[in-house]
C-alpha cells in the first residue's frame, strides 16, 4: 500500500474535522490551511470523500464540511479505500482471482496473503475517535502550568 499526498490530506482533512466534531461546520479554506494542503487541489480530496459518503457539505454563508458519521463509525481503512482504492499489494489477493495460471502453486502469494491482512487489520480496526482522543491527550500533555 502506497499513500499520495491525496490519501496523506484526506486523512489529515477527516482528523481535523473528527477533532472538531460536533461543533461548526469547517470550510475548505480553513479546512486545507490547517493541515496545510494547496486549496484547489484540496477541493479535489473533500469531493472524493463526500462521494465516498465520509464527509458532507452544507452551502451558504455558514457553510462548510462536516464528518458524515461519527468518528466512532469511520476508520483509517475506510478512507484510504475511497481515495486510494484497493490496498492489496498484488491483484492475486482478491478473492476469486483468476487471471494467473500460476495462482495455486505460487510461493508468493500466501506472503502478498498476510501483507494484506495485517495491513487491513490496523487500519480497519484504528477509527478517527482513537485518533482524535490520542491528539486531545497529547496536547494536555503539553499544557502544563507553574
Amino acid at each position: 500500500m502506497k499513500l499520495t499526498y491525496k490519501g496523506d490530506y484526506a486523512l489529515k482533512a477527516v482528523l481535523d474535522l473528527a477533532l472538531h466534531y460536533g461543533e461548526e461546520l469547517v470550510t475548505s479554506h480553513d479546512l486545507a490551511r490547517r493541515i496545510d494542503a494547496p486549496v484547489k487541489f484540496f477541493e479535489q480530496v473533500l469531493m472524493e470523500l463526500k462521494r465516498g459518503g465520509i464527509i458532507q457539505s452544507r452551502r451558504g454563508n455558514v457553510g462548510g464540511y462536516l464528518l458524515s458519521k461519527s468518528p466512532s463509525e469511520i476508520t483509517v481503512g475506510d478512507v484510504v479505500r475511497i481515495i486510494e482504492g484497493p490496498i492489496e499489494p498484488i491483484a492475486c489477493v482478491k478473492d476469486g482471482y483468476a487471471s494467473c495460471v500460476d495462482i495455486n502453486k505460487c510461493v508468493f502469494r500466501n506472503i502478498w496473503q498476510r501483507v494484506y491482512e495485517a495491513t487491513s487489520d490496523i487500519i480497519d480496526h484504528v477509527t478517527f475517535e482513537d485518533l482524535a482522543l490520542q491528539v486531545k491527550n497529547s496536547q494536555k500533555a503539553l499544557t502544563y502550568s507553574i
